[in-house]
């Protein structure tokens, strides 16, 4: 079992940035490929970004593609999700997930390829 906590949502203007973070416990962090995804009312949960369990590779969904950066930190067990440039379109609660079986080099893009989610954390940005 892993256990994932995220932080770091609120309320921000547009134009705004915020950082979020995911703290992973319970098994080794290394073994995870990590994902965040965001879900607003009335839409499924979609793909932001992903980063390897090697930490080489990441994807970006192209709406957020050159505004947000995913990172990894193996020695606190956390990833952060780095949002700049933020737009009203962004208002979303942010999951950190993570996957079991991905291969190193592997960044997940579906939804069911994660096996582990957070509790979530919202993001609104203001016009």
């Amino acid at each position: 079992q892993v256990q994932l906590v995220e932080s770091g949502g609120g309320l921000v203007q547009a134009g705004g940035s915020l950082r979020l973070s995911c703290v992973a416990s319970g098994r080794t962090f290394s073994n995870y490929g990590m994902g965040w995804f965001r879900q607003s009312a009335g839409n499924e949960r979609a793909f932001v970004g992903g980063i390897s369990r090697n930490g080489v590779n990441t994807y970006y969904a192209d709406s957020v593609k050159g505004r947000f950066t995913i990172s990894r930190d193996y020695a606190k067990n956390t990833v952060h999700l780095q949002m700049n440039s933020l737009k009203p379109e962004d208002t979303a609660v942010y999951y950190c997930a993570a996957a079991s079986f991905l291969s190193p080099l592997s960044v997940g893009v579906d939804r069911s390829k994660y096996d582990y989610w957070g509790q979530g954390t919202q993001v609104t940005v203001s016009s």
